[in-house]
């Protein structure tokens, strides 16, 4: 007779191991919109039971979301699917882990010790988001200084724009930048909450700007988005795995 778990039987079969579906759902499906065929590393996130949800958005900003869950019959501690394939998965209530994707993932992670910097109100984001979108439509519909400019350039030309300087406490440290491109992943990818949810207006619902080395950070309530500096990047071949 065949047990299960046995030789006999086989592999045992790998399994996603994320066990907080509605947070790992809600962080998939914004993704999903963002870029429909975006991967998705599914990380040990250094915590019992804690997963971290690592992807890539369309202008260049890292984010994570940390769920409950890891490694437990089969789950990998790092691997890298497809966003929208582990989504219907997890929609249907289902366990496997859909095929890997290992060498899409093409891009270091920053390191895991960080300093904080500044903590900003999270309406304040917000309200910076909301302006660039307002100024990205006002600028597609009646052009600049009178003259038509293409909706990629607009849009390029808001995300590098400096959002918030942080000039930290203690200088001669150099002032940190954080740029457009930071606080719209940590709004589009809803890291912030609801707007209206309890946290709103009580001084709880602050995010943090984080430095760890060459990249800089926003954290919020439920995620974190960050980015390294284009002029810092280096390309460094490595022989076993893509991922950093």
């Amino acid at each position: 007779m065949t047990r299960p778990g046995t030789a006999e039987s086989g592999p045992v079969p790998a399994t996603h191991g994320v066990a907080g579906v509605a947070d790992a759902g809600a962080f998939l499906a914004r993704l999903v919109r963002l870029d429909p065929g975006a991967p998705v590393r599914l990380r040990s996130a250094g915590a019992p039971g804690r997963v971290a949800l690592w992807a890539r958005l369309p202008w260049q900003v890292l984010v994570v979301r940390t769920v409950a869950g890891g490694p437990a019959d089969g789950a990998a501690e790092d691997v890298t699917v497809a966003a929208g394939e582990l989504l219907a998965e997890l929609a249907r209530g289902g366990e496997a882990l859909p095929g890997r994707r290992d060498a899409q993932w093409r891009w270091p992670l920053p390191p895991a010790g960080s300093r904080q910097v500044e903590a900003l109100p999270a309406a304040e984001l917000r309200r910076i988001a909301d302006a660039a979108a307002g100024t990205l439509r006002t600028a597609s519909e009646q052009g600049v200084a009178g003259r038509a400019v293409g909706q990629r350039v607009l849009r390029d030309a808001l995300l590098d724009h400096v959002a918030v300087l942080v000039t930290p406490d203690g200088a001669p440290a150099a002032p940190v930048e954080v740029p457009q491109r930071l606080v719209q992943g940590l709004v589009r990818m809803g890291f912030l909450g609801a707007a209206d949810g309890p946290a709103a207006g009580r001084g709880t619902d602050a995010v943090q700007v984080r430095v760890a080395g060459r990249w800089v950070g926003l954290v919020g309530p439920h995620g974190a988005a960050w980015l390294q500096k284009a002029t810092d990047l280096a390309v460094t071949p490595l022989k076993n795995r893509p991922n950093g």
